[in-house]
């Protein structure tokens, strides 16, 4: 199951376009939301197919030194190890990887420009020129490589997050998690291997499925009901000048503490205060904690907010 924050935040944005366009098709956005979630998967599946990529363009490299003019002996014998590191071949041969991003139809066609420049500037860097000029390289050596290739160049590579944002306005959240997914994937390859296990893929959706639609339609249906237990609560503040993100984010945190009952109260309340620090304003927070606390707090004593189980753990 993917990250419950990430799960949390995408139904947060999706509630935010809901809410934002006059209440329009709550069936819709929540499709919409669904596909979001899914394109993760696309972009992790596609970031795994960037290292055969980068490794194509390597040996391209290597081949076309070898046809120069007047070729040097360093042309004719070149340093083989990134083209044949093991991890790189296991990326880049994994049977798995490769049936999944012809199902998906995923594939870098037409940005031979961008992978040429992303591998121009790792070659050019420390690591990878350490790591071509020792003696030998153990398993782990290969993997440190690749893990540096994917940490510091590939996730930070500009011109990908251009790529990205064009594909999606929340992007920055699907690259974070679908990282995530690959770093994870490197980092348990070990010498031996002959395909990647990409057990990401092998998730049971339905627990995933029926936490983002509960959360997604609990909010909305409850909504107004909240709102006016949010403004009763709110000193001096009255609903409309609640900002829409503080209120979103209550509404989801109330509907969240009384849907899902193995779910601590606390662990709801700490979510909501960290999506908070990068959803809304500065003062945000403590508005938002306050609120919810009260709230909280009024729901044990009257019985609406009951957990059974894990929810009943506080620390």
């Amino acid at each position: 199951m993917l990250n419950r924050r990430y799960l949390r935040i995408k139904v947060y944005q999706a509630l935010f376009a809901f809410w934002q366009s006059d209440a329009g098709s709550a069936a819709r956005v929540e499709k919409e939301m669904s596909l979001s979630i899914e394109r993760t998967f696309d972009l992790f599946i596609q970031l795994l197919l960037l290292f055969g990529e980068v490794r194509h363009v390597a040996s391209e490299r290597i081949e076309e030194r070898k046809r120069k003019h007047l070729p040097t002996p360093e042309d004719l014998n070149p340093n083989r190890r990134f083209v044949d590191n093991p991890v790189i071949t296991l990326l880049s041969e994994s049977p798995r990887l490769l049936a999944e991003a012809n199902r998906r139809k995923l594939g870098w066609m037409g940005h031979g420009e961008l992978i040429a420049r992303l591998f121009k500037e790792f070659a050019a860097g420390e690591k990878y020129q350490r790591y071509m000029a020792a003696p030998e390289a153990t398993f782990n050596a290969h993997r440190d490589v690749v893990l540096a290739l994917f940490l510091e160049h590939i996730a930070d590579h500009e011109p990908l997050h251009d790529l990205f944002e064009s594909r999606s306005i929340f992007w920055l959240e699907d690259l974070d998690i679908a990282c995530g997914l690959v770093k994870r994937n490197i980092e348990q390859l070990r010498s031996g291997d002959t395909d990647l296990a990409l057990t990401d893929l092998d998730r049971e959706p339905t627990e995933e499925r029926e936490f983002v639609t509960l959360l997604y339609r609990k909010t909305i249906d409850l909504g107004k009901t909240h709102e006016m237990e949010i403004a009763a609560k709110a000193a001096n503040w009255d609903a409309e000048r609640i900002a829409l993100s503080d209120m979103i984010l209550m509404k989801m945190a109330l509907a969240e503490v009384k849907t899902f009952d193995q779910i601590p109260v606390k662990v709801t309340m700490n979510e909501y205060i960290e999506i908070a620090k990068a959803y809304s304003t500065p003062k945000s927070t403590g508005f938002i904690n306050g609120i919810l606390d009260k709230l909280f707090m009024e729901g044990k004593d009257n019985g609406a907010i009951k957990k059974v189980g894990r929810g009943l753990l506080e620390n």
